[in-house]
């Protein structure tokens, strides 16, 4: 019976509905008209777009095994490490922080905009650092090993890179003054919207969205993100508004004439456990072991992913500024 309740009771935490189910307990139902009560209704959104997307492929008999086995098992891992550590660094970091915020903010409309893009604008430089950091990228690289995307692989990330994402967004947004429960809103709406533009080609074909092209990152922005093309390679570092990609020129659309090839550059097996979760770590250590001298060996370390000490880079922007002199010259 204790078994069964575990299994009950993880499956209410995937689905975040404890807090709904509590709504439902207690029997008051005013309390949906509150922000906890519209965070309760908002939370399990993001798994049911999981949930829905597997069954849609089923119904459709599309659904690829390979395609979620090691997503799902790395979601496990990552519950089961969740419940062995058991603290939530973004409830300490805010404690910590957000008394020495620069500015005082309300939750009111025009607060919210501000922290949204405050909130942007912290996802894109740690984001963007993933990308450039070898050592942090041997943890996001998990994220992109997939190689066929669906709305699962929002969840599918390294512990580590959970832990810290954390601190560097609660730290990050106290300072510069967003309330408590405007971040977790925040939080819960680039969920959803992470969800939504992780969604298969199967599911949405045409992962374009008309005119908010122009206004939002859509699941067409974010197949880029995953590609492995050098056209596509290190762009598209936004959740939901892509301001901050056009203001540092990281911003990239879908070219019709160059499908997505998603994954990463290293030659991997995208169906192993061990190499989707340990084999950046394990290829960095190679490189660190193999380097001539001190300096080279932190230089792997902190250089961009494809970076050499003997001068042969092969970094994103190297690759990507190649292919595009390659186009100029065509």
């Amino acid at each position: 019976m204790s078994f069964f309740n575990d299994i009950i009771n993880e499956l209410i935490i995937f689905f975040r509905i404890g807090g709904l189910l509590d709504i439902v307990h207690a029997g008051n139902y005013r309390v949906l008209l509150t922000i906890d009560g519209f965070l309760a209704v908002l939370s399990p959104i993001t798994p049911f777009i999981i949930f829905f997307e597997v069954i849609w492929a089923l119904a459709q008999n599309r659904f690829k095994k390979d395609s979620y086995k090691v997503p799902f098992l790395i979601i496990l891992v990552n519950r089961i490490l969740s419940r062995l550590i058991g603290i939530s660094v973004l409830v300490v970091c805010i404690g910590i922080f957000q008394k020495y915020a620069i500015i005082q903010t309300s939750f009111t409309w025009y607060w919210f905009i501000y922290g949204y893009l405050v909130y942007e604008l912290n996802n894109f430089i740690r984001h963007y650092l993933t990308h450039k950091i070898r050592f942090l990228w041997c943890f996001h690289a998990v994220h992109h090993s997939s190689e066929d995307l669906n709305s699962s692989i929002t969840l599918t990330t390294f512990f580590v890179e959970n832990i810290y994402t954390e601190i560097f967004a609660a730290t990050f947004c106290m300072l510069l003054g967003l309330q408590p429960i405007m971040l977790f809103t925040i939080m819960i709406l680039d969920s959803i919207w992470g969800a939504f533009v992780h969604i298969s080609e199967d599911s949405l074909k045409n992962g374009r969205l008309g005119f908010l092209e122009k206004f939002i990152l859509t699941p067409s922005h974010h197949r880029v993100h995953h590609g492995r093309n050098h056209l596509y390679m290190d762009t598209n570092f936004c959740s939901i508004i892509n301001i901050w990609d056009i203001i540092f020129r990281t911003y990239q659309e879908e070219d019709k004439n160059v499908p997505v090839d998603f994954g990463i550059t290293r030659e991997m097996n995208a169906n192993s456990f061990t190499d989707v979760y340990f084999g950046e770590l394990l290829s960095l250590w190679k490189d660190v072991v193999a380097a001539p001298g001190l300096k080279n060996k932190i230089l792997y370390i902190f250089m961009p992913p494809g970076w050499s000490h003997t001068g042969e880079y092969h970094t994103a922007s190297t690759l990507r500024n190649d292919y595009l002199k390659s186009i100029k010259k065509a």
